[in-house]
């Protein structure tokens, strides 16, 4: 498998002047960019960094929102044989900071949002400084080794400090080729990115987009409105997201969406697990899109799964069938697991990182002979379809019953007046954890915590109902746009304390 190969390939050299590469929302108006066009930028970006650091390896860290400027750091650090770094610029100066130094940055490219520490080596994107940085002209991408590294991603950083993710331009390269096979030849996509390019979410949708000569849409962070507009204005036909984006979209829009999602052929859904009753949101809103349930990990890649070898259809909330060879289930030993059943997937794909940055022993633990230990428990039917059941680590004992969050989140999204739910553990000295749960209610709906709790009764174990019911008016949100647990879990322990200091927001 593993080959010669520059990552940034991936935007190709020789398209027509005319086709369209993408469309960039990110200023007041926007700029659209053809392949001739984004790829100039690419090299521009390509040779200033050569001019800059000679033949010498070189690492770039780039700390901005969505942007065509980002697109062109990213792809122009890789063709011009040094390593892309995305930071997310949602955080302090000082995990910057240590970001900066875990991973030995020679240069940061930022925007204005960006919160750099005081001495960062840094260019602002945008200013005379960035102009006279660029370098247009031709550029020819560096060979890359097999095993050469392209890209450090960092992990979201909610358990701790963000962890350094290294990957190479082989390894991703087999990820974008693999997905962009099972894709029909020939047809042309208007592909929604409006996830933050410092996540593989959107960095892997970037790279397949364009490696299948697709048009991109970028968005610079999301919301609804501009989401909405998006699809509208420029007729996305396949759009990406994190669920969190389609139940946020779902409540702006309610139950009458616009004519033009009906022309939606494809929605990749990824990052967390997301509720069958989510899920039946997101097909009313466009109902001619095939929903694809995308997992995908920063460490193992971003393609893991795929269609079934005998064409069977995917379930609707199965990831799919796991790639030949490439993934397994594991019992409490680290025994593989064969047939049907439950166990901790672990994968063993051409784009599973080297190791953490940094980390040996954190490395040890999660990889051995090739394999990488997700942590994710999954389940196996009898077709071979995986499920997502949980995070190992989420799973908490409740008077000797044990359960993930999501096993609660599915019983509560069945109730009438339920918009979104998240449930948290929080500690207990008899029961040792008790189930929390924060809900969004539905627009107009007026629930009873009481009322509530007893409606759950009557749908699932006792040991399973929620013991305090919390209603917001919106879920905390990480950097991702994920939903932050953590913060809920802060909030669900002060509540039960008695704190008077908690608000609701």
């Amino acid at each position: 498998m593993a080959k010669e190969v520059n990552l940034s390939r991936v935007l190709p050299a020789d398209e027509s002047p005319g086709r369209i590469a993408l469309i960039d929302m990110s200023g007041e108006s926007e700029r659209v960019f053809s392949y001739r066009q984004l790829s100039d930028s690419v090299n521009a970006v390509a040779r200033g960094l050569r001019k800059r650091f000679g033949s010498r390896a070189f690492r770039v860290a780039i700390i901005a929102e969505n942007s065509a400027e980002f697109a062109a750091l990213y792809l122009g650090a890789m063709r011009a044989g040094g390593i892309a770094v995305p930071v997310s610029w949602k955080l302090p100066a000082e995990t910057i900071d240590h970001i900066l130094n875990d991973a030995s940055i020679d240069v940061v490219f930022a925007d204005a949002r960006a919160r750099l520490p005081a001495g960062a080596p840094a260019i602002r994107i945008g200013g005379t400084e960035w102009s006279d940085f660029l370098d247009p002209g031709s550029f020819d991408p560096i060979p890359a080794e097999p095993d050469q590294l392209a890209q450090i991603l960092y992990t979201s950083g909610s358990t701790g400090r963000p962890k350094g993710v290294p990957l190479t331009h082989s390894g991703q390269w087999w990820a974008v080729e693999r997905a962009a096979s099972f894709v029909p030849a020939g047809d042309s996509y208007r592909v929604l990115i409006a996830a933050p390019m410092f996540h593989m979410n959107a960095l892997f949708n970037l790279k397949r987009s364009l490696y299948l000569r697709s048009s991109v849409v970028l968005l610079p962070q999301f919301s609804a409105a501009q989401y909405t507009r998006a699809i509208e204005l420029y007729r996305s036909d396949w759009i990406t997201c994190v669920p969190t984006m389609m139940a946020l979209l779902a409540r702006a829009v309610g139950g009458r969406p616009p004519p033009e999602f009906a022309a939606v052929r494809r929605i990749f859904m990824s990052s967390s697990s997301f509720s069958p009753q989510l899920l039946a949101a997101t097909q009313k809103m466009f109902p001619k899109a095939a929903i694809l349930n995308s997992y995908g990990t920063t460490e193992a890649g971003p393609h893991v799964f795929e269609p079934h070898p005998k064409g069977l259809a995917c379930p609707p909330m199965s990831c799919g069938y796991p790639a030949p060879g490439m993934a397994r289930l594991t019992g409490p030993g680290g025994e593989p697991l064969e047939g049907a059943g439950e166990g901790v997937l672990e994968m063993n794909t051409p784009a599973v990182m080297p190791g953490y940055l940094n980390l040996p022993a954190l490395t040890d633990e999660v990889l051995r002979k090739g394999w990488y230990n997700s942590r994710d428990v999954m389940r196996r039917d009898a077709d071979g379809f995986f499920y997502f059941i949980g995070r190992s680590d989420d799973m908490f004992t409740c008077g000797g019953e044990n359960m993930f969050p999501i096993e609660v989140e599915q019983v509560l999204q069945k109730h009438p007046q339920v918009a979104q739910c998240v449930v948290v553990p929080v500690p207990d000295e008899v029961k040792q954890h008790l189930p929390f749960a924060f809900v969004i209610p539905q627009p107009d709906a007026k629930p009873d915590e009481a009322e509530m709790k007893s409606w759950f009764l009557g749908q699932a174990p006792a040991y399973m109902h929620p013991r305090r019911i919390e209603f917001l008016s919106e879920l905390p949100l990480g950097q991702t746009n994920k939903i932050d647990r953590a913060t809920l879990s802060s909030w669900a322990r002060k509540i039960m304390k008695g704190e008077t200091t908690w608000k609701s927001p």
